[in-house]
């Protein structure tokens, strides 16, 4: 629990009270004074021991709400969040297991299907096939901590591809594998990304409430002689992930 006597407010400065202990809050959740999950005082506890009004007290919690560090569950309060995981996949292509060691995070994998399905027109056009040719469909949500960060759905050719069948994606990277059993290395994707709301399955599947918002990324991927290899689609948690670009003016 937070000890609210460590909180000190300088009523002397010009820097707004709500920021104030929106920054001392900040600072003890960075510290790991506290775990994820484990639940802060509630507002009117705040006021009593702090001295301030609860609108105060209410800016400076619906501020760390919205960047992620603080989660409201309604009636039963505030706790501690999940830091957000900082993706940099629209600028490095790399395997999700890459990404989240090279953070210090604990990736983990499990497969929801991987199975033969017959051609999807808008897929298969995609991916340079014919409507008849078969698809490898692969289905799998990626975790972070054990907490899940996205599920995704993948299609390539059969015809090209049938071996990946018998992978276990639970461990193995599917561009490694590309890689090394197929020669085939991805180089360059177009991504596309939007804003949604979770269905039903998306929903259970990333422990969320349905109609929650997510980040949808379709992507396109390309092999090292220019075709196209994989499609896939990908649905993030909004509130567990964010994304970074870097922008140069030429």
């Amino acid at each position: 629990m937070i000890d609210l006597n460590s909180i000190k407010l300088n009523r002397t400065t010009p820097i707004p009270l709500y920021y104030q202990l929106k920054l001392q809050l900040k600072d003890i959740i960075l510290e790991n004074v506290l775990e994820s999950g484990e639940q802060i005082p509630n507002e009117v506890d705040m006021v009593e021991s702090l001295s301030i009004s609860r609108s105060t007290v209410r800016q400076a919690i619906n501020e760390l709400v919205f960047e992620g560090y603080l989660l409201r569950v309604k009636a039963k309060g505030t706790f501690i969040s999940r830091p957000k995981v900082n993706e940099g996949f629209f600028q490095i292509l790399e395997s999700f297991n890459q990404e989240m060691l090279l953070k210090g995070l604990k990736p983990s994998t499990r497969v929801i299907a991987l199975k033969t399905i017959k051609g999807i027109e808008t897929i298969n056009s995609k991916l340079g096939l014919s409507l008849e040719a078969k698809l490898i469909y692969l289905a799998r949500v990626r975790y972070s901590q054990e907490a899940p960060l996205v599920y995704l759905e993948t299609y390539l050719s059969y015809d090209k591809y049938q071996n990946l069948l018998f992978e276990d994606f639970t461990l193995g990277s599917l561009y490694s594998i590309l890689e090394v059993k197929y020669n085939t290395r991805i180089v360059r994707a177009e991504r596309e990304i939007e804003a949604v709301l979770t269905k039903g399955v998306e929903a259970r599947l990333l422990d969320m409430k349905k109609n929650s918002a997510i980040c949808l990324v379709k992507t396109l991927a390309y092999s090292n002689g220019g075709a196209p290899v994989e499609y896939s689609v990908a649905r993030y948690r909004g509130d567990r992930n964010k994304f970074t670009l870097e922008i140069i003016r030429k």
